[in-house]
Parts: C-alpha cells; structure tokens; sequence
C-alpha cells in the first residue's frame, strides 16, 4: 500500500526487523538499511518523507549522515535514534547537525510513531505558501484559491485542506488513517467515514470543471489524486 515512505537505517537487525514490521503496519513505506553508505543511497533513490537513523550505524555516525543529507537536502526531516549512553551534549550536536528530532534509547514506539507524526506535519509542505499544479488544477495556498484553466473552483475549508495535501503528494495513495493524520491531525479523534463524506464533497466542488475524476478510489487502500487525463470515471 502507498503512503508516507521513510529510510530507516539501524546497524541492529532485530531492532531494524521490529521497527520495520511496526511502521508497516503503522501504513509507512519502509526502506530498511544497515550502513550510512546504504542510508545516503536510498535517501537519494527513494525520495523518502522521512529519514530515521540509528547512531551509530554501521559503518559511520548517524550525525554525519545527517549533516550530509542536510548538505543535499535542507527540508527532509531526519530523526536520529541514539544510543542509551548519549546525554545532552549529544543532543544538542545532533541538531547543530541539522536533525528534526532526536529519541534516546530505549524508548517507546508509541512515542516515536508520535515523534514522527510530530516531524512530518512541521515539515509538510501544506505550510508552504508555493501554488501546487497537477494536471488542469492549481491550488493556491497564499490566496486560498482552486483554478483550472482560469475558472476558480468553490471548496469549503476542509476540502481545500485535503485537496492540497493530495496535490502535494500526486499518485500516491493515502488511507483514511492518513489522511485523517495529515490533514486533520492526529490529535484529533473523528471517524474514518468522515474522509469518505469530505472527499465526496471535494469531488462534486471539481465537478463544476470536469476534474471529479482526479480523486480515484483505490478499493481496499484509500484514495489517491492523479491527472485528470489519466483517470478514467
């Protein structure tokens, strides 16, 4: 199933196997690794949403992996899993490093997923003020307006807020657990049949320019949103 990806590096492999099995069953795509060469390759290759290190890695330090992703990328979060013996000292190197957050072993996977979550909506791009274009439609955060050719698209303000979040992550497919994450919080305790009536209402608002058929329903796993010209009705 599509989703939030990630590259987990971690040099232990039951520690890599446990946190892998979880975050898969958490909904995250997960690339798995051991060495910082291994993390630095799959960063580059799987333009993951995340990157979580585990210090020290194989083969190198989690901080300068960091710092060399930091170099390649200044907007992927990064989150460094350090040792037991690490103190604030460590701390506060590995954010002159540049990571996003920083969990000292042992730790709770509850408190990493939220960690995580934490990470990701400070890193998401729906706080960007940049237009997003996919296919006819354009999304304008700065002025909160939807447009295809010219014509300006009437959605309510959740419904701005899911179709941004789909139009920053095309051709993925986002289950009703994430997107209520992403969109409307973790935080926030509602039903998954809610996604279901926001999307329906999304989609008669781009009804009015024949774009309905950009949100597709993947049976089984979500939604996703694709150009119009590759959706079928």
């Amino acid at each position: 199933m599509g989703g939030t990806s990630l590259v987990l590096a971690e040099r232990e492999p039951e520690d890599r196997s446990f946190l892998e099995r979880h975050l898969r069953t958490d909904g995250f795509d997960v690339v798995g690794v051991a060495a910082a060469g291994e993390a630095l390759d799959a960063t580059a290759r799987a333009c993951p949403d995340l990157v979580l290190l585990g210090n020290p890695l194989a083969d190198a330090s989690a901080l300068d992996v960091c710092a060399q992703i930091r170099c390649r990328d200044d907007r992927l979060p990064v989150i460094v899993l350090d040792g037991g013996a690490a103190d604030a000292v460590d701390r506060v190197r590995a954010f002159d490093r540049g990571c996003d957050d920083w969990l000292a072993r042992p730790f709770d996977y509850e408190e990493l997923l939220a960690r995580i979550r934490a990470v990701l909506r400070r890193r998401s791009p729906e706080a960007l003020d940049t237009a997003v274009v996919v296919g006819a439609l354009t999304i304008d955060p700065a002025t909160r307006r939807v447009t295809s050719q010219g014509r300006e698209v009437k959605v309510g303000a959740t419904e701005f807020r899911l179709l941004h979040f789909l139009m920053t992550h095309p051709e993925r497919v986002h289950s009703r657990a994430q997107l209520l994450d992403r969109v409307w919080g973790d935080h926030v305790f509602i039903e998954e049949r809610t996604v279901d009536v926001h999307v329906k209402r999304l989609r008669e608002s781009l009804s009015s320019v024949s774009c309905q058929h950009m949100i597709e329903t993947v049976r089984g796993a979500g939604y996703r949103l694709t150009d119009a010209q590759a959706a079928t009705a």
